[in-house]
């Protein structure tokens, strides 16, 4: 079977065994515990800790995951992958142990064809009612079932609590005797590399607290998890996942662009299976909306594209070649997962300007490395610069060592190995669990309590409730007096609270005995709502009836922004492309700022037609229609969800006409008319693929051009002519500054070279040294100067300093003829260092700065020290 068949076998196999077969869900999960959907189970937490009711008791999924814990070990094992599926099916206080193990076995041995004889079992070590359904119900032979410790058989819970059990796998023998010290006596427990687990059977029976203590859940559930890749491999009789049919496709690619042989050197294979293996994660990642970045989830993706591009320097290839072997990944998973096929061209481009960025850094960094030797005193690279390449200009260990053994230098591997030991557990506190962080006790109280507040800002701008809770930093009060600042929790509100990019509404809470001033409103834990502000009147109880206004000249600001990013949000995709997709926003009464996914910057014209369109549709005065519908309904009708929110199983639906519907929670104009005039201020980028447009609507638009006005008229004024004829004045006064400076500039050279003199040249160890110190003298102008001093020098090194104001700049240079006895760059550093500031170059010239210009004397005192240095 190819491993299409079995993932069709087995979503087929449950379907036929009452499961509902749901499809991937992305790899960004809600789950703010984590980066990535690391295990199928991820989707269903809410469910396994009791916080969702299940729509589905019985369902199966073919699960896209992610995970970089062991990212450096991709390459040089049979089963490290960066992405890979998990087929998985889930029971949610249906069936539990017997019925999870029968269909495990039945589709292993009756529909994979797998045999029997080849399978091993483990057992949690005191879990005997799963050692008594193996034995006894199975008729698996009592000598093959292994019980297992904690460490092996136990799994969870992800975070510091949570539902967690004992687990039962199911292992596959290779027939690797090779591998086994002892073959006739060898278990999976030797973990000896023979044996390869194939499928775990979790037991969520029990939810663990913060301090390790075991309490039976209310529900007992199943979640089980079978790797694709090691299932195939084990059907396909391969030991390597990388020789299946979901790896040789691409690897055959690979193999053409580089002219090598999958099998035939251990080195090439470590860079093919990497290349391999990092092609599917990048696609699969970008095609989310995920895009290189320096933090989170595009630091993740930034290091697995750069390391398959080092592996392909590796490999000898100097230009790009990443989409090419991307190509055969959305070819290969197109019809699985239609989501990369659609997003083709996003990824390819983002991949595309990447792996440019990242190339000029490759060069950097063999230019680094070359001056560094050139300019050692040794034949020892240390590790930490070493370690610097790597991290900086992403250069790999084994490109430096052998450029290293090039120049008859070595590296120290033992000092690079604890500077990347130490990004490693960095990159694991990024990659894997973040606890949840530390709530305010009394709101934790309070969330747990209540639950929910009841918002009834759809509809009212005012409302009547009772003050709950009074909550002052982290005790809850019975009573707060004046100018007391607290937090209000009511059992309804018209408030928004911070949400979804919406900022939380302001106003007053009040009855006849005080007056509270609501500065701001956010969910404060689960549903609960708080008002945080200041008592400016008298004082407030808990129990009091109170009225509750919202600032609503604010409120109806903040509904044209956020209904004009509805619309700006649909007008990128139509004028840009589908590949465009929210990646933040940010709604407030003076602006909106909405960040999205685009691969370079939006051309005038394009602006113009986005801010047309967007216009357009406020003319057409269309109405807002907002609806109640399941997450289901909701997808189906292509309403645009953001993978990074949380969604419950009702969904509310905004949608403007027939142009534009999203899932959304905040409030909204009720006309498209009532938004007024819509106008871009600013598009610039945030980050690598993503950019950032700014807008102003209604009123602000009016303030807007009505400043601009103003402006146009004083510039007129300024400059002495008509409204149509400033821009060809300011080309006229441009033009005539240019020429002006080209002839400060040459007066400059005039001045500073008839100050050259070269009787004040000193002379160290029989080098010439010329040192000057000029005021306020153009940089380009101290260069020529430089140029000037060596041609009549012929020989030596050459330092001019620039002062300017209380700061100093400076150029060192060292003539040819010199070059490897002595190091510009180095000088430049050290000098720099003494004048408060830094810098540096190449051998031959370096330029460089100080924050004291009062430390020149000092330095030119002891610049013989420095250059011998």
């Amino acid at each position: 079977m190819n491993s299409k068949e079995i993932r069709k076998s087995f979503l087929n196999y449950f379907e036929k065994n009452g499961h509902k077969i749901m499809k991937s869900f992305p790899l960004i999960p809600s789950d703010p515990q984590l980066l990535f959907t690391v295990a199928g189970m991820v989707p269903f937490k809410p469910i396994f800790w009791g916080k969702v009711e299940p729509t589905y008791t019985r369902i199966a999924t073919c699960q896209k995951c992610i995970r970089t814990n062991d990212i450096e070990n991709v390459g040089r094992t049979a089963r490290h992958q960066t992405f890979f599926e998990m087929l998985g099916n889930f029971s949610f206080g249906d069936y539990f142990k017997e019925g999870a193990i029968k269909f495990a076995w039945e589709f292993l041995t009756e529909v994979l064809k797998l045999s029997p004889e080849k399978l091993w079992v483990s057992v949690y070590f005191d879990d005997d009612e799963a050692y008594d359904i193996w034995k006894n119900i199975i008729g698996f032979p009592e000598e093959k079932i292994v019980r297992m410790g904690k460490e092996d058989n136990w799994w969870g819970p992800v975070g510091p609590s949570g539902p967690c059990g004992p687990c039962s796998e199911i292992y596959y023998d290779t027939g690797r005797v090779d591998l086994c010290p002892n073959p006739d006596k060898c278990t999976p427990e030797d973990d000896c590399g023979r044996y390869v687990e194939i499928w775990n059977l979790v037991f969520t029976e029990y939810y663990q607290d913060e301090n390790g203590n075991l309490s039976p859940l209310p529900r007992k559930n199943i979640d089980t998890g079978a790797g694709l890749e090691r299932v195939t491999a084990a059907v396909q009789g391969f030991y390597d996942n990388f020789e299946t049919d979901l790896f040789t496709p691409i690897i055959n690619k690979i193999e053409e662009i580089f002219n090598v042989k999958f099998r035939e050197n251990n080195k090439t294979d470590v860079s093919i299976k990497v290349i391999a293996d990092h092609s599917r994660a990048v696609a699969f990642l970008v095609s989310e909306g995920i895009l290189p970045s320096n933090e989170g989830r595009g630091y993740v993706l930034r290091r697995i594209l750069r390391r398959a591009l080092r592996h392909g320097a590796l490999l000898g290839k100097k230009g790009p070649f990443m989409n090419e072997v991307i190509d055969v990944v959305l070819k290969n998973y197109g019809d699985i997962y239609p989501e990369i096929s659609e997003k083709s061209e996003f990824i390819k481009n983002i991949v595309k300007a990447e792996e440019k960025r990242f190339l000029e850094t490759l060069d950097k960094g063999m230019e680094k490395l070359i001056d560094y030797i050139k300019s050692s005193g040794d034949n020892i690279i240390d590790g930490e610069f070493a370690f610097e390449l790597y991290d900086t200009y992403g250069f790999p260990l084994d490109i430096t060592k052998e450029v290293a053994e090039e120049y008859k230098f070595t590296v120290d591997e033992k000092r690079f190995n604890e500077f990347m030991e130490l990004q490693r557990k960095r990159a694991r506190e990024a990659a894997g669990e973040k606890e949840y962080a530390k709530m305010n006790p009394a709101f934790k109280y309070i969330g747990d309590e209540l639950k929910t507040t009841i918002f009834t800002g759809y509809t009212k701008n005012k409302d009547e409730s009772e003050i709950l809770y009074i909550v002052k930093e982290d005790k809850i009060l019975d009573s707060a007096k004046e100018n007391e600042k607290v937090i209000l929790i009511t059992k309804n509100t018209p408030f928004y609270a911070e949400k979804g990019g919406q900022i939380g509404d302001i106003g007053i809470i009040e009855n006849d005995k005080f007056k509270f001033k609501v500065e701001n409103t956010k969910i404060i834990n689960n549903e609960v709502i708080g008002h945080f502000g200041k008592i400016i009147k008298g004082r407030v109880n808990t129990g009091d009836k109170v009225k509750l206004i919202i600032d609503n000249d604010r409120r109806k600001a903040i509904k044209r922004n956020h209904t004009a990013t509805h619309l700006l949000h649909k007008a990128l995709r139509e004028i840009l492309g589908e590949h465009v997709k929210q990646a933040g926003s940010l709604v407030t009464d003076e602006k909106l700022r909405f960040d999205f996914t685009h691969y370079e910057g939006i051309t005038k014209d394009k602006i113009e037609k986005i801010e047309k369109l967007v216009n357009e549709k406020i003319l057409d005065n269309i109405k807002v229609i907002t609806e109640v519908k399941t997450l289901e309904e909701a997808k189906n009708e292509n309403a645009m969800a953001l993978f990074e929110e949380k969604y419950g199983n009702e969904v509310r639906v905004v949608k403007v006409g027939d142009f534009s519907a999203e899932l959304c929670g905040g409030t909204h104009v009720s006309y498209t008319g009532e938004i007024g005039l819509f106008k871009i201020i600013s598009e610039n980028a945030v980050s690598a693929g993503v950019r950032r447009i700014e807008a102003i609507t209604g009123i602000k638009s009016l303030e807007y051009l009505n400043r601009l006005e103003n402006e146009i008229s004083n510039i007129s004024k300024t400059l002495e002519v008509t409204e149509e004829n400033i821009i060809p004045k300011i080309n006229f006064m441009s033009e005539k500054i240019k020429e002006l400076e080209k002839e400060i500039k040459k007066l400059q050279e005039k001045m500073t070279s008839r100050l050259i003199d070269l009787s004040e040249v000193k002379e160290f160890d029989n080098v010439k040294v010329f040192v000057k110190v000029f005021e306020n003298v153009d940089q380009n102008v101290l260069r020529n100067i430089t140029d000037i001093v060596e041609n009549k020098l012929k020989s030596g090194l050459i330092i001019l300093f620039n002062k300017n104001d209380k700061k100093v700049n400076f150029i060192v240079k060292v003539t040819k003829d010199l070059v490897g006895q002595y190091h510009a760059g180095n000088i430049a550093k050290k000098i720099a260092k003494e004048l408060g500031g830094g810098g540096g170059g190449r051998p031959d010239f370096a330029q460089a700065g100080g924050k004291d210009s009062s430390k020149i004397s000092k330095v030119i005192n002891q610049l013989q020290t420095i250059i011998r240095g």
